[in-house]
C-alpha cells in the first residue's frame, strides 16, 4: 500500500524557467547568453546544489567572468530568482488531496541551502511532513546514497512509496532503492491518474 509521497521540486512544484528569470531584465542577446553560461550552466551553481558552494561564493567567481555593469543583474539572478514563485499549475490542489487522503508527503530535492529561505512560499509546502536538501547532506540526485538518506530520515518503508521527479535517471534510481517511480512531465491531471493506478485515492 502507498502511504508516501515523495516529491522532487524544480520542474514539479514550481517552474525553474531561466529564460522566465532572465526576461524580468533588459538585456541585450551577448549578455543574456553570458549570464545564462556564467550563472545557470556554471559548474558553481552544480556545486551549491552538492554544498560545496553557497550563493555569495558562486558571485565572487562569477563577478570575475562577467563585467561589472552586469554584477547587480547577476546578484538578482542568483539571490532573487524565487521572487516570485512559478508553481506549476495544478499541483497545490493535487498535494492537498494527497495529504486529505492521509498521504505523508516528503521533498527529496537537488537544491542549494537558500532553498531553506523560499520553500515557505512555495503553494502546498504547508502540507509537507519533511524535507531532505542536497546541499544539507552533500549529496546529489541520482546518487544512491541521497535516497537511502532519504528512507532513513523520513523513516519509512521504500515499497510504501512513491516518488516523483521530471528526471527520468532520478526516478530510475529511486525505483532502484526500492520506490515506485513516476516521471512527471508537467501536467498534474496525468500525474494524478497515475497516482491512482498504483491505489492512491485522488
Amino acid at each position: 500500500m502507498i502511504r508516501n509521497i515523495i516529491f522532487d521540486m524544480g520542474q514539479v512544484l514550481l517552474h525553474f524557467d531561466t529564460d522566465a528569470f532572465l526576461d524580468r531584465y533588459e538585456l541585450s542577446t551577448a549578455d543574456r547568453q553570458l549570464l545564462l553560461r556564467e550563472i545557470f550552466q556554471s559548474v558553481e551553481w552544480a556545486m551549491m546544489d552538492r554544498g560545496s558552494l553557497e550563493e555569495n561564493g558562486l558571485l565572487e567567481i562569477a563577478f570575475t567572468r562577467i563585467p561589472e555593469r552586469l554584477h547587480e543583474i547577476a546578484r538578482g539572478l542568483v539571490m532573487e530568482w524565487d521572487d516570485p514563485i512559478l508553481p506549476v499549475e495544478g499541483m497545490e490542489a493535487l498535494i492537498r488531496d494527497l495529504r486529505t487522503a492521509g498521504c505523508q508527503l516528503f521533498l527529496l530535492s537537488n537544491a542549494s541551502i537558500r532553498q531553506h529561505e523560499y520553500w515557505p512560499r512555495i503553494p502546498g509546502s504547508e502540507y509537507f511532513t519533511d524535507t531532505l536538501i542536497s546541499a544539507d547532506v552533500r549529496l546529489v540526485k541520482p546518487q544512491p546514497e541521497v535516497y537511502e538518506t532519504a528512507i532513513r530520515k523520513f523513516d519509512v518503508i521504500p515499497e510504501e512509496c512513491v516518488f516523483i521527479d521530471d528526471n527520468l535517471l532520478n526516478v530510475e534510481a529511486a525505483q532502484n532503492a526500492g520506490m515506485h517511480g513516476i516521471v512527471f512531465h508537467g501536467d498534474a491531471a496525468e500525474l494524478r491518474g497515475k497516482l491512482r493506478a498504483l491505489g492512491v485515492g485522488v
